[in-house]
């Protein structure tokens, strides 16, 4: 079985080299569980923005920023 030859290898790594590996096996797995939720689409947000959102700022306030 694969599972008994990954802790065969474990075995065989030294024990100051096991907080590396850890994070390695770690990450890796939390990386898979990211794949298999819904991607985030960009740009969308959650509920609606009213339309005074984009309109343009007023000239005073756009100087404001510069």
């Amino acid at each position: 079985m694969l599972i008994q030859k990954i802790v065969q290898e474990l075995q065989e790594i030294p024990e100051d080299k096991l907080a590396e590996l850890y994070d390695l096996i770690h990450y890796f797995r939390l990386g898979l569980s990211q794949e298999l939720t819904e991607p985030r689409t960009p740009g969308l947000l959650k509920g609606q923005l009213g339309d005074a959102f984009f309109e343009p700022l007023p000239e005073e306030e756009l100087q404001q920023w510069e």
